[in-house]
């Protein structure tokens, strides 16, 4: 989705997480049902201490959507909103920041009904704004509509310039805001109809939540490559990007939606249909290498029993004779079990990671900022002193982190370090919702394996292959085939514009 993201304005301050790639956005959606709705009324005019009362007692939808964005916090920390549907008005809290920083308790209590759909959105510097934060909202005479969004469009100029040339006009340089614009124009043919007339002109990817005053909706691209996925709670509904995010609203994972498939969720329950011909499943496949939380599943695959099968994976395709195997925090913890599992090599913590060190920890020089990676990880000398160490990331994009860490893993005492990396080298942009450098930018697309590892200054290098990789997603799921994986190959589900080659998220 652009999310408002816009690499061109690329923010080099921000190196301690410019070396990975981000997921744009989590999206959520709660259903209440209406004897929770009734209640909630009563016991609004009850007064101020019941409102509050009610909203602490989990049944204010907003407050479910707020513990639900919670635990998507790691797709997106730079904006958060929730819009809420009390059945006729639709009201709307959005603000900068993470979760926590973007809603206070009144926030809540004021966000009243029993629909609500949240949104929490990752963007550059150069495109944060409250503007492109999300969820869009738009009013008319026919009602309102709300949309969260995860993905990215790749026909969206020319879907703005036709609703501009109709006599539109746009408040931020989200994508997101051509989607709630295209479904209120349809929305006189009902809306089911202005669903599916809008998400039959939108290409690209995405994971919608769309909301109503009496529906929530949710739709997935008919690749299905960002996800999204249904769970059941004693009180209603959930739409999520991730099953965790059902696990902590302390509901039932029930499936993910499919391909091509739009569900709506009102007071006769969940209504499913296509809207569009079949095609295969490309989910995307650096969810299970480094973007979702490893407590998720996504697509019938567990991520943590993904990321330990390519661990294993690496450590049959090279092995390399060594003392101890430990894992780059957090999304390469996994791996680096599986790893030494398979190569029958200990594994331990031997890299810890500082928390409380942000995207706005900035210094001031380009030396300055490089060396900030020594403040973030630090190396366990007990861990790694005198020994031959296998450290495991999940990807090398940059490579300014990782020669940091070769740097710390010798200074802490390690006598060798082997670099292995549970994904294949990242030559090619993604267009699709994943906020990725342009092509000159990827050390994997400038240089080879042996330049890489010399320039990061490792003993040795290697990455997992392509089929690697899959061949271990699909040892957790057979029935799960087909996958995207075009910033490995350059081979893309959707056909690429040519205007838009080496340009990856513009807005």
């Amino acid at each position: 989705m652009n999310c408002g993201c816009n690499n061109n304005n690329y923010n080099p301050f921000d190196v301690l997480e410019d070396d990975k790639f981000h997921d744009e956005c989590g999206v959520v959606g709660i259903y209440l049902n209406q004897k929770s709705a009734a209640k909630k009324s009563k016991e609004k005019k009850a007064g101020t201490k019941k409102q509050e009362a009610y909203s602490a007692s989990g049944f204010n939808a907003a407050t479910q959507a707020y513990f639900g964005l919670y635990a998507l916090q790691h797709r997106g920390q730079d904006s958060a909103g929730i819009a809420v549907s009390n059945g006729e008005d639709i009201t709307m809290h959005k603000a900068m920041g993470t979760v926590a920083e973007a809603f206070t308790k009144e926030n809540l209590v004021n966000l009243t009904g029993y629909i609500a759909c949240g949104h929490v959105r990752y963007a550059t510097a150069g495109s944060t704004s409250l503007e492109n934060a999300q969820p869009m909202l738009q009013k008319s005479k026919l009602g309102g509509i709300a949309v969260a969004h995860n993905g990215q469009l790749i026909n969206y100029e020319q879907l703005r310039e036709m609703l501009e040339e109709a006599g539109s006009t746009f408040a931020s340089t989200s994508d997101t805001e051509v989607i709630v614009k295209l479904i209120a124009k349809s929305y006189k043919k009902g809306l089911e109809r202005a669903l599916t007339d809008t998400i039959q002109m939108i290409k690209g990817s995405f994971a919608l939540v769309v909301m109503t005053e009496k529906a929530l909706i949710g739709a997935r691209d008919p690749n299905g490559i960002r996800p999204l996925c249904l769970g059941k709670t004693e009180n209603g509904w959930i739409l999520a990007s991730e099953s965790c995010a059902i696990d902590a609203l302390n509901g039932t994972y029930i499936r993910d939606i499919q391909p091509g498939e739009i569900v709506i969720i009102n007071e006769d329950g969940v209504l499913s249909f296509e809207f569009g011909e079949h095609t295969s499943k490309r989910t995307c496949i650096f969810e299970y290498v480094y973007f979702a939380r490893p407590d998720s599943n996504i697509d019938g695959i567990p991520v943590t029993l993904a990321r330990e099968k390519m661990g294993e994976c690496l450590a049959k395709e090279s092995g390399v004779p060594a003392d101890v195997v430990i894992g780059v925090p957090d999304s390469g913890l996994g791996a680096a079990q599986g790893y030494a599992k398979a190569a029958g090599i200990p594994y331990a913590s031997g890299i810890v990671k500082n928390k409380y060190i942000g995207r706005t920890f900035i210094a001031p020089t380009q030396q300055e900022r490089e060396n900030m990676v020594f403040v973030k990880l630090n190396a366990v000398r007990s861990v790694v002193d005198g020994k031959r160490v296998v450290v495991i990331d999940d990807s090398i994009v940059r490579g300014t982190t990782s020669r940091r860490l070769v740097q710390i893993l010798r200074r802490a005492g390690a006598k060798e370090v082997h670099f292995r990396i549970s994904s294949p080298p990242v030559k090619f942009p993604c267009y699709f919702g994943i906020n990725t450098p342009t092509r000159n930018e990827l050390i994997s697309s400038q240089h080879n394996e042996e330049q890489i590892c010399k320039e990061i200054g490792a003993d040795s290098l290697a990455f997992i292959s392509a089929e690697g990789m899959l061949e271990a997603c699909r040892e957790c799921n057979p029935e799960q085939y087909g996958f995207c994986k075009g910033c490995f190959t350059g081979e893309y589900p959707i056909s690429v514009p040519g205007e838009l080659n080496g340009k990856p998220c513009k807005n």
